[in-house]
């Protein structure tokens, strides 16, 4: 009996074609996160470099409005079901630069060496996470249920401990579960997105898809960056 030959050539195409288009999907994804911590970065150092727009963002109660506009941002303003590719570009966008004006203090808090510090010790877990998540075998939403609680811990006791107990022990804590938490975030948010995609989606469908994992991951890397300059950071 004579092998399908015909059959396992396109079976064999439509593999490489699928490893193809996922491979171009995650690099779009990593581009776009990318791109927003270097929007983040830039907003920073010229609001850094400006007494009069720290003044103008930082310089009253308008700070609260500055820090807590992204998470209004995040939760209410970003749906990726129902917003176009342009609004999920500008709104991502709009997020990184409101994060990037919060962050315009750190540049003035820490020393520039500790800040790299954190910053190449947060890539180099990032990278590694994002490895695994991709290679395992080993199915992570039961990590992500934990990982989402440990977020919501985080917020919580780090609100109360910024406004009212203001424990520096108690800061460790919550930068620790920090860390593991968002650690977790992005190994699952990596597996997802590798699982999530297939090309009959739709290149618009597989897009708006990955602006979502692209402020997932953004987060993530932000939230281990700041909780590691917590531990690695010397003031000025």
């Amino acid at each position: 009996m004579q092998p399908d030959n015909f059959s396992s050539q396109t079976q064999s195409r439509a593999t490489v074609g699928f490893d193809a288009g996922l491979q171009a999907h995650m690099q779009r994804i990593y581009n776009r996160m990318t791109l927003g911590v270097l929007v983040t970065a830039i907003t920073a150092f010229v609001v850094s470099s400006s007494p009069a727009l720290l003044q103008l963002f930082l310089g009253g109660p308008q700070m609260y409005i500055v820090m807590f506009a992204p998470l209004a941002l995040v939760w209410f303003g970003f749906n990726p079901m129902t917003m176009s590719q342009g609004r999920l570009k500008a709104t991502f966008f709009a997020i990184s630069a409101l994060y990037g004006i919060s962050f315009s203090v750190i540049l003035l808090a820490y020393t520039g060496e500790s800040i790299a510090k954190a910053f190449f010790i947060a890539s180099g877990m990032f990278a590694g996470l994002s490895i695994f998540g991709y290679s395992t075998k080993k199915n992570l939403d039961g990590l992500m249920t934990f990982c989402i609680m440990g977020v919501w811990g985080v917020l919580i006791m780090g609100l109360l401990n910024a406004f009212i107990f203001k424990s520096e022990a108690l800061f460790d804590i919550v930068s620790a579960v920090g860390i593991i938490s968002f650690a977790g975030i992005t190994a699952w948010q990596t597996q997802a997105m590798k699982q999530m995609y297939h090309p009959a989606s739709g290149d618009e469908a597989n897009s708006r898809m990955g602006w979502s994992a692209a402020l997932t991951l953004y987060i993530s890397f932000i939230a281990l960056f700041m909780h590691i300059l917590h531990f690695v950071g010397q003031n000025r």
